[in-house]
């Protein structure tokens, strides 16, 4: 029988008479001090603020569309009702934005954050990220993480002048590295962050050094594991190997409307009216250990590897070859200029140089990392017809 937790008498009654009275500590970012590359464009107005224009620019980006064919760990079967990163951006920014509320921070900024997490993410998954990151890091030194690169999406490939609030808490969300205690660091301005970036593609661990610079960037860094880690389990089951019974119940449950309520109220109960995001010990080691069961049971489960190794990974190292020499030897008829380069191109938004004149590495990085898992499928049967390479799916009647 599923437990759902509640707020204390004494925490809810404090939050609706400081609602009511506001008289509650004001903890959430003031717009007022956005911080823009140029500051003399997108100014906020009485209807589109700072944030909301964030918001606008991320879902209008022609790479948001592609959340909806990008999967989240089961990439090799087709069954509609299995999440793709497009609900999982939804899922964070739902959570997120209900613990926003209750603590009286800024809903425009969470859902930003939200909204662009992940729009930096490969085809298939993690694995797909793994891969690709030491494909970069052979071929240039450099090294490849989603959250970064969703960074670089909203940030280089479309230069959007997105507030440094927005970036810095996509670029420090990293769901894969859970806290009993998130602390906001506040940045200073736009030099320093792109010194924090640069060193995450010189050195991977940095990337987990990063720490959103707002309460509303901490917010959503925790809302991203309570998404994923109840819904994986839905997908799991739903793809069939996994049962209920396999998990143990602990202090947060073990299905994920449990989850969610129970660490959504136990933060909520830990949090309001302090500068910091926290939970219990009780629900973060029973947190620990749920993520852990789900990495034991799903995604090191076989069927969720199988064909990583054997298909996407040789399939990736071919393809990566192949867009890398069309780069330089400047074949405008390959996919890579057809399919991207003019792609980004036609947004013409203002850049300090011309596209096509970065670094034909991180040109197809670019790419490969905008793929969604169909495209990649069949830019690879198009440029290796000959191939017996391909991508063998658990169909729905199988």
């Amino acid at each position: 029988m599923p437990t759902y937790e509640y707020l204390t008498p004494e925490t809810e009654n404090r939050i609706i008479t400081e609602k009511n009275g506001n008289s509650f500590v004001h903890l959430a970012f003031d717009e007022q001090n956005a911080v823009r590359r140029n500051s003399s464009k997108d100014c906020a107005d009485v209807i589109r603020t700072a944030f909301i224009r964030d918001c606008d620019k991320i879902i209008h980006c022609p790479f948001y569309n592609r959340y909806a064919d990008k999967t989240q760990v089961f990439s090799f079967f087709k069954n509609d009702d299995i999440s793709r990163r497009s609900l999982h951006v939804q899922l964070v920014s739902r959570i997120a934005r209900t613990i926003g509320k209750a603590l009286n921070l800024n809903p425009d900024l969470i859902e930003a954050i939200s909204l662009g997490h992940d729009i930096g993410h490969t085809p298939f998954g993690h694995m797909g990220e793994k891969i690709l990151d030491e494909l970069y890091f052979s071929h240039a030194g450099r090294h490849f993480s989603h959250n970064i690169h969703s960074v670089r999406v909203l940030d280089g490939i479309y230069p959007y002048n997105i507030s440094l609030q927005t970036l810095s808490g996509i670029a420090a969300h990293d769901g894969e590295m859970e806290m009993s205690e998130y602390r906001p660091e506040p940045i200073r301005d736009f030099p320093e962050f792109d010194r924090q970036i640069e060193a995450c593609y010189l050195d991977k661990a940095n990337v987990r050094k990063l720490v959103p610079s707002t309460l509303e960037g901490c917010v959503v860094r925790i809302a991203d594991i309570i998404a994923y880690l109840g819904k994986d389990r839905q997908d799991a089951q739903r793809a069939q190997i996994i049962t209920p019974e396999d998990f143990e119940s602990g202090a947060i449950g073990s299905i994920n409307a449990e989850l969610i309520n129970n660490l959504v109220v136990n933060i909520i109960e830990n949090s309001y009216g302090k500068p910091y995001i926290k939970m219990d010990g009780a629900h973060f080691e029973a947190l620990k250990k749920a993520k852990d069961d789900n990495y034991r049971l799903i995604y090191n489960n076989p069927v969720v590897q199988a064909q990583i190794d054997s298909s996407v990974r040789p399939m990736m190292e071919e393809l990566y070859d192949r867009l890398l020499y069309d780069i330089i030897a400047r074949n405008t008829s390959s996919p890579v200029y057809t399919h991207h380069i003019n792609y980004v191109n036609e947004a013409h938004y203002e850049r300090t140089s011309p596209y096509e004149e970065s670094d034909p590495n991180q040109i197809v990085v670019d790419y490969i990392a905008g793929m969604t898992d169909d495209y990649f499928v069949d830019i690879y049967a198009h440029l290796f017809p000959d191939s017996d390479r391909r991508i063998k799916y658990i169909g729905y009647f199988d």
